[in-house]
């Protein structure tokens, strides 16, 4: 195959434009992403419209358009077909399309600048270009040797842009607007979020961006664009990963617009994506939100560890109105910083979240402390009865720390259809859901304390 870089190649094309409605400008472009790799586009033209029937040309279109979701509407049409040609016009692509055909190959000889022309027929394209020029077969060498190649006309499908053809039959003439709607693959946006965390005033800053990223061949310029947070359709799957980060379910109003049970985020203004693009736009800005680091150990079951774990380190703050915040948060990787005692911000550590309605408690793992570890040590299981057992657990905390530590202990119950009764216990638990208890601890600095506990297991069968 040529080498375009080094061989120029130009081509001249005769297009008939017979039966064919000249597109004018797009005069209002906009676009709703999903978070599954889709988009909604609407694109809005201006045609001077022929009676009877045409053909409406209409290209920059999405190169992974969805060709049967598109619909085209306009005052006193109706479709009669549509076409989809995403066949590019590439270099490589009108020597493939020329197979068979004869072009002109014109050289360049390098010391005296003369130039001589041939006739040459395209035989194959097959990791090369073999020709016939009168009676020999060459293959077109990829050198420094200045080579053109013009062509007659660019083949029949094959565009400069994925270009939708549709052809109406109108019942009047004259100019009016039409709308453009289709699905595309290719576009898709995710929730970042920045949340820089003051431990000692027990605030934080949390910043939303919007990373859009456009995988396809074409630029979208001055699009009005929403986002949909949710799962739409047969796209949608639950987010078991992500179980342990919304403690409390959330029970206010999110002033976003809804589409459905789904929020519809609007960007101000309009925005340019190029192709092949990834840009960021800011969403949610919220300052002086209340937050507050916690020591947690997740307990699974009941058994005895060999050595000490290192309990997590969570940043726990409400999504509430009563916070500062009360927005509907959509999924995504929310980043954590805190200041060192120079004032620099330092990376501490990320989570991801699932979508966490407003008016939720959010507790988002950064890590492990280094100073904080918990042994856990089964004392004894005595079945009571056929159905029942009495599990005896011992929690042992040890604190490395200069200062006093809260820690809680969640205590994680998945046993299916069973009862859970806790009959003893050194501290008074919480009961946050049907499947776990929770424990908090007072630990001394550079001390240790125990959590003694002894559950009732009631299986039905």
């Amino acid at each position: 195959m040529l080498n375009m870089r080094k061989n120029l190649l130009f081509f001249t094309a005769f297009a008939s434009c017979v039966g064919q409605n000249s597109f004018a400008q797009i005069s209002d472009l906009s676009m709703t992403i999903y978070g599954d790799g889709r988009a909604l586009v609407e694109d809005v033209r201006s045609f001077d419209f022929k009676e009877g029937r045409s053909v409406i040309v209409l290209p920059n279109v999405s190169s992974q358009i969805n060709a049967p979701s598109a619909s085209f509407v306009a005052d006193g049409i109706e479709i009669v077909e549509q076409n989809f040609d995403f066949d590019l016009l590439t270099p490589n692509k009108l020597m493939q399309k020329a197979v068979g055909q004869t072009v002109t190959i014109i050289r360049t000889n390098p010391g005296t600048g003369t130039e001589t022309q041939e006739q040459a027929k395209v035989l194959a394209v097959n990791n090369g270009v073999v020709v016939q020029i009168g009676n020999r077969i060459e293959v077109l060498r990829d050198d420094n040797l200045p080579t053109r190649v013009i062509f007659d006309k660019i083949p029949e499908n094959l565009r400069a842009n994925p270009t939708l053809s549709v052809m109406v039959n109108s019942n009047l003439a004259g100019p009016r607007p039409a709308t453009l709607t289709y699905l595309s693959g290719g576009l898709n946006w995710r929730a970042d979020y920045v949340l820089n965390f003051n431990e000692d005033a027990k605030k934080m800053d949390l910043q939303g961006w919007a990373t859009l990223t456009n995988n396809t061949n074409t630029t979208f310029k001055d699009v009005k664009t929403s986002l949909i947070a949710g799962n739409i359709g047969n796209k949608s799957r639950n987010n078991y990963g992500n179980y342990n980060q919304v403690r409390r379910g959330g029970n206010q109003t999110s002033p976003q617009e809804r589409i459905g049970d789904s929020y519809l985020y609007s960007l101000p203004g309009t925005t340019t994506l190029a192709s092949l693009q990834t840009k960021q736009i800011s969403f949610i800005d919220a300052a002086n939100v209340a937050a507050r680091k916690a020591y947690e150990y997740q307990a699974n079951g009941f058994q005895t560890l060999p050595e000490p774990a290192n309990v997590e380190v969570r940043v726990v703050f409400e999504n509430s109105r009563e916070a500062g915040m009360g927005e509907a948060l959509p999924k995504g990787i929310i980043r954590v910083y805190s200041k060192d005692q120079k004032g620099r911000s330092q990376f501490v550590g990320e989570s991801n979240i699932s979508h966490v309605a407003a008016g939720s408690e959010v507790s988002l793992k950064t890590g492990d402390a280094f100073d904080v570890t918990v042994k856990p040590t089964l004392l004894a299981q005595n079945k009571v009865s056929k159905k029942r057992t009495d599990t005896s657990m011992r929690y042992t905390i040890k604190n490395a720390k200069k200062t006093a530590s809260k820690v809680t202990i969640r205590q994680n119950l998945w046993g299916w259809r069973t009862e859970y009764e806790v009959r003893q216990e050194s501290h008074i638990s919480r009961r946050p859901d049907a499947y776990s208890r929770v424990w908090t601890v007072d630990v001394p600095a550079e001390g240790e304390a125990t959590l003694n506990f002894i559950i009732r297991e009631t299986r039905p069968y």
